[in-house]
C-alpha cells in the first residue's frame, strides 16, 4: 500500500504511459531517501514556475459544456482533489499527474496583458469568460500572484460577462469588483461543495479550503448580490453521496440560487491514482466504490463520450438524479440558469485610440 503525504491527495507521482515518458520514485530526490530512513513520507513543497504562454483564451467546441471559452491562469493546482480530471495535463509538460500535479505548479503572469490584447483583436465575439475549468483560479497560490484578480479587472474594465467555478473562499476577496459586474449582470460564482464532513474533505480535496468556509463565502456573495451557484461535483458513490440532500438543504440557506452535480470522472491517469487513495484511505469499500462507478460508466473507470460523461447511465446513475431532483425542488434549487449580457462589452480601445 502506498503511503500517503502530509496534507496531499495523490499516493502516487507516476509518469504517463500515454507518451511514453520515463518512470520515476515518488518525488525522486534526497527527501525519499530520508523517508525510506525515517519510514514516513517527508512533506512535499510547493513550487512555481513561471510560464510565458502567447495567448490566454483557450476555446472549446464541446456539444455538452455551456461555454465556449475559458481562461486557466495556472497550471496544476494545489488543492490536490484526488479525482480532479485535470491531472492528465501535467503529462503534456513530461511531469507526473499525481503529485507532481498538486505541487509543481505553474504560473502565467502576462495573463492580464495577454486577455487585453485578445479582446482588442478585430472580429471578436463577446461571450462569457469562464474561469475554474481546469485548474482552480483561486488555489492558494492566488493569494501572492494575484493573476485571477488581474484578469477580472480586465474584463471589468470592459464590461465583459465571467463566471467563476472554485472551491475557495478567498473569492469573496475579489467581490469589490464581482459585486458591481454582477449588479450589471456581467458576473456569476459557482462554488464547489462535495462534502460536508470535514475528516472525508481533508482526504478528498487536502489543500482547499473547510466545507463551511465555502458556504460563508456562497452567503457573503449572495449578500453582495452576486448570483452564486453550488456544485456537488464529483458526487463519489459510497463516499459522498449520502451526504446530497444535506449539501442541498445548506446550499439553499446560504443563499445559492442553484446547483448541479456530476458523477465522479475517472479520465486517463486519474483512474489509477484514484484505485490507489481508495486503497490507501477507504480500503473497506474500495471494491465497492469501483463496482458502483463502473455501473455507472458501462463496465468501465470512465466513459469520454459527449453528454453521457457528464451524467452516467444504469440504475445508479438514475436514482443520483432522481434525489438531486427532489432535493433541488424542496429547497428551491431548481431555477433556470442565469444569462450575463454581453451588450455592454467595449473592446479595448488600443494606444492609438486612447488618444482622442
Amino acid at each position: 500500500m502506498a503511503k500517503s503525504r502530509p496534507v496531499r491527495g495523490a499516493t502516487l507521482n507516476e509518469a504517463s504511459s500515454r507518451f511514453n515518458l520515463p518512470g520515476r520514485e515518488a518525488d525522486g530526490d534526497w527527501l525519499d531517501a530520508r523517508a525510506d530512513l525515517d519510514d514516513a513520507p517527508p512533506p512535499l513543497r510547493t513550487t512555481v514556475t513561471v510560464e510565458r504562454a502567447r495567448t490566454i483564451i483557450t476555446r472549446n467546441q464541446s456539444p455538452d459544456i455551456s461555454f465556449d471559452r475559458s481562461i486557466n491562469p495556472y497550471r496544476g493546482c494545489e488543492h490536490g482533489c484526488i479525482y480532479c480530471f485535470a491531472r492528465p495535463t501535467h503529462a503534456y509538460l513530461d511531469l507526473s499527474p499525481g503529485l507532481d500535479f498538486e505541487s509543481r505548479l505553474f504560473a502565467k503572469p502576462d495573463a492580464p496583458a495577454l486577455l487585453r490584447a485578445e479582446l482588442g483583436k478585430r472580429g471578436y465575439v463577446c461571450r462569457p469568460i469562464a474561469f475554474g475549468t481546469n485548474t482552480d483560479p483561486y488555489q492558494p497560490i492566488e493569494a501572492e500572484w494575484r493573476i485571477t484578480r488581474g484578469c477580472i479587472e480586465v474584463l471589468a474594465e470592459h464590461d465583459h460577462p465571467l463566471t467563476i467555478t472554485t472551491k475557495s473562499n478567498r473569492v469573496t476577496r475579489d467581490l469589490d469588483i464581482l459585486a458591481p459586474m454582477a449588479a450589471k449582470g456581467l458576473a456569476a460564482v459557482m462554488v464547489s461543495v462535495t462534502s460536508l464532513d470535514p475528516r472525508i474533505a481533508m482526504t478528498v480535496e487536502p489543500r482547499a479550503p473547510h466545507p463551511e468556509k465555502r458556504l460563508q463565502a456562497v452567503r457573503q456573495l449572495a449578500d453582495a448580490g452576486v448570483p452564486v451557484f453550488v456544485s456537488l461535483s464529483p458526487v463519489i458513490p459510497h463516499v459522498t453521496d449520502h451526504e446530497l440532500e444535506h449539501i442541498l438543504e445548506r446550499a439553499a440557506a446560504a443563499g445559492a440560487r442553484t446547483a448541479f452535480f456530476l458523477p465522479v470522472r475517472l479520465p486517463h491517469e486519474v483512474s489509477p491514482l484514484f484505485r490507489a487513495w481508495l486503497d490507501a484511505h477507504f480500503p473497506d469499500r474500495a471494491g465497492k466504490v469501483m463496482a458502483t462507478i463502473q455501473s455507472i460508466r458501462g463496465g468501465k473507470d470512465n466513459d469520454p463520450n459527449f453528454h453521457t460523461r457528464f451524467r452516467g447511465h444504469g440504475p445508479w446513475a438514475e436514482l443520483l438524479r432522481t434525489r438531486f431532483r427532489m432535493a433541488a425542488r424542496r429547497y428551491g434549487l431548481d431555477q433556470q440558469v442565469l444569462r450575463l449580457r454581453t451588450d455592454l462589452f467595449r473592446p479595448p480601445s488600443g494606444p492609438q485610440g486612447e488618444l482622442f
